[in-house]
């Protein structure tokens, strides 16, 4: 349809038909033992009574093709108009074929694979039904606290960026009406959701604007710069206003600003939960405000269907905002094709053979190994191959390893790294348990140190359960649960040689493991095929090439940690570590444990040769930035190249380095490379105090190397 014959479609519909489409319900709504629409049970318990509303406009977390067909075909029967549903999931990081968390996706520093790994979702999702994916999620995070950072890419906001417009192109493609095997991508949660004061989920998050604009909003319009179709609110405040009510973000800056003409849509209840923030008296203030900020769907609560209809009619909400809302979701249900297939690639027989199918596999489990990150090995790692090697820990038999948001994925299809490993280990592998995630018995001490004493080297496999980590998964502990930290203290008493894995959803206060094991490998959760892909790491099979993009923390008592702060005025000198009245702590460094960009490899690389074309960059003069990596162990490896850039004087204070480029080499033993970044003036500019949006003249540094720590400098002007 083209817009007219939408427009034309809208004024055939009465004001409860246009609200209903501004409606989203989960299945419970639709289904029934007869297969026809239903609105008892649940509705009644949100307080809708059938008259109140005719169907409604979209379904979340209804799948399977079979399931969505019905449901589709029965709802068309009633639908007046034949204005068909569009079905909505959380397709996070897999449907199910489920691959690695987002964060450790963001370690792999693969854009093409990341990219491949939206475009099997989609697929998998769309012969399920499935219409639209409530994905990317883009929030920058800085609190490894918050359990919702297994969801993001990390703490840059270049790099989030970046993975955004991949996420993006893997789910859309180039054309949702001709590509049926795509899904329309919704980037979340808008705007700085990963922010809440304490890392507490759902708190409250309160930044300066031109903080919001400098680190929190670019990930987003990344998304929508590559032509993201929808938007979802988040839960937070922005500015002392909720997200979903906020007409400065939402209409000032998302639809004015950017050019936003796309679906937006509440977050769970978000509507609603304004009335609990303190910002709307009742389900009609917040109807009210929801509308006026430019909300086109309300997710799972009745404000809109039972209080819009009469604030139109009383005068205080112009229909024509309806009208607008309602033209926007009919778009997107037009761009999809469903006007023409309401069924789109719904195909139960096609479901059978793309669920889970062998190539899917592959890519989850070559995403796996490419997103674990090595972040010590003092000689212990890839195991001897004649060795005898004992593995212990909660997750030597745990399939606990898909992590949050996993879809349809299930658990039984996951491989344990024991049984993985025991196809590839060519050695002897004994496995005990020796604790459970947050308990240990004596019998489970006893027979893990007896397992240990007979072995040459100990595998510890360690982590957070999937649970630990997610939405609501907030914590103030991020070390390892203490019966974890009991065994492997028990263990070191052996003094044998100690390799840790850890399988997790954030980064974590890694004393006690860090320190007492010999190599510790960062597993994430690394989805369905995560155990073949950890156990071909260890045995050498692969060489780890994943880098951090969430920095470790020393303890929680530094976070907020993360590369890109600021100086202040009074910085302290590592060779001055008397000094008081500088800024930093007395019973810890200031430094992270580990720093962003941070990972290790079965070989080793050399970095040199560091040059700039030109001393000076001119605004329409770019310069290169070239640097030599060689390869001086004797395996072939992949190494992250970053480049970083600090302003050493601006109008307003910048990072003391920030990430503007990196390119994956591949290197044989021996062999060099050039790594060549072009470094722009548009790259320099930032928003200043009066939120222009411009560079200035002066000093710049170059900053190159393995990490956003161990670097070659060069300097130049900008001019």
């Amino acid at each position: 349809m083209d817009i007219q014959q939408l427009k034309g479609l809208i004024q055939q519909m009465t004001l409860e038909e246009k609200i209903a489409q501004l409606l989203q319900l989960t299945a419970h709504f639709h289904e029934g033992t007869d297969n026809e629409s239903q609105v008892t049970g649940p509705m009644e318990e949100m307080g809708i009574t059938e008259p109140m509303v005719t169907g409604s406009g979209s379904v979340l977390g209804l799948s399977g093709a079979q399931a969505v067909i019905d449901v589709q075909q029965s709802y068309l029967k009633k639908s007046r108009l034949g204005i068909p549903l569009m079905f909505m999931a959380d397709v996070v990081h897999g449907f199910k074929t489920i691959f690695p968390i987002p964060l450790a996706i963001g370690c792999s520093w693969d854009l093409e694979l990341a990219e491949k790994s939206a475009e099997i979702a989609a697929k998998e999702s769309a012969v399920s039904g499935i219409h639209v994916t409530f994905a990317p999620m883009v929030d920058l995070v800085r609190d490894p606290r918050w359990g919702r950072v297994m969801e993001t890419t990390g703490e840059d906001p270049y790099l989030n960026g970046m993975f955004a417009r991949a996420f993006v192109r893997g789910y859309q493609g180039s054309n949702l009406k001709e590509e049926t095997d795509r899904l329309a991508a919704c980037v979340k949660h808008f705007a700085a959701y990963g922010a809440p004061e304490g890392g507490r989920d759902y708190n409250t998050v309160n930044m300066s604007e031109r903080q919001l604009r400098e680190q929190y909003l670019p990930a987003y319009k990344a998304a929508l710069d590559e032509g993201c179709e929808m938007v979802m609110t988040s839960f937070n405040t922005v500015d002392g206003i909720p997200a979903t009510g906020n007409e400065k973000l939402m209409r000032g800056i998302l639809r004015d600003e950017w050019g936003f003409d796309g679906v937006l849509i509440s977050d769970w209840a978000s509507i609603r939960e304004m009335i609990a923030h303190g910002a709307a008296e009742d389900d009609r203030e917040a109807a009210y405000r929801a509308i006026r900020a430019g909300v086109d769907i309300e997710m799972m609560t009745p404000c809109y269907v039972r209080h819009l209809p009469e604030l139109v009619e009383s005068g205080k909400v112009d229909e024509a905002l309806i009208d607008e809302a309602v033209l926007r979701i009919l778009r997107l249900k037009d761009k999809l094709g469903l006007f023409e297939n309401p069924l789109r690639a719904a195909d139960p027989e096609r479901e059978k053979e793309i669920l889970f199918c062998e190539e899917h596999r592959r890519v989850s489990y070559e995403l796996a190994a490419k997103s674990s990150v090595l972040l010590k090995n003092d000689g212990v790692l890839p195991l001897r191959k004649d060795a005898r090697v004992a593995l212990i820990g909660p997750y030597a038999e745990s399939n606990d390893i898909l992590g949050w948001w996993s879809c349809v994925g299930e658990k039984e299809d996951a491989a344990p790294l024991a049984s993985a490993l025991k196809e590839r280990f060519t050695g002897t592998l004994v496995v005990s348990e020796g604790c459970g995630i947050d308990s240990m018995t004596p019998e489970q001490l006893e027979a893990a140190l007896e397992t240990a004493r007979s072995a040459d080297i100990v595998v510890l496999a360690l982590g957070e359960e999937s649970a630990m980590s997610g939405e609501g998964g907030s914590r103030t502990n991020i070390r390892l649960p203490q019966a974890q930290l009991e065994l492997v203290k028990w263990l070191k008493k052996l003094g044998k040689p100690m390799a840790a894995v850890i399988f997790n959803g954030r980064p974590l206060d890694l004393h006690g493991i860090f320190d007492e094991a010999d190599a510790v490998l960062e597993a994430w959760f690394p989805g369905s095929e995560g155990g073949a892909a950890i156990a071909d790491i260890l045995t050498g099979r692969v060489n780890p090439s994943g880098r951090l993009t969430m920095s470790f923390p020393q303890s929680v008592g530094q976070v907020p940690v993360y590369y890109n702060h600021f100086n202040t005025g009074r910085p302290m000198d590592p060779s001055k570590s008397d000094e008081r009245y500088v800024s930093k702590y007395i019973d810890s460094p200031n430094d992270p444990l580990l720093p962003f960009g941070f990972g290790l490899s079965y070989t080793s690389f050399e970095y040199s040769d560091l040059t700039l074309s030109s001393p000076e960059m001119k605004a329409d003069e770019p310069i290169t930035v070239q640097v030599k990596v060689t390869n001086t162990g004797e395996r072939a490896g992949i190494e992250t190249v970053q480049l970083y850039v600090r302003d050493v004087a601006g109008e307003v204070v910048r990072p003391l380095r920030e990430l503007k480029g990196f390119e994956r080499l591949e290197l044989q033993p021996g062999e060099s490379q050039t790594a060549t970044f072009t470094l722009t003036e548009e790259q320099l500019r930032y928003h200043h105090s009066d939120l222009g949006f411009a560079s200035d003249p002066g000093s710049f540094r170059v900053f190159v190397g393995a990490n956003s720590r161990d670097t070659l400098e060069a300097s130049f002007k900008l001019v």
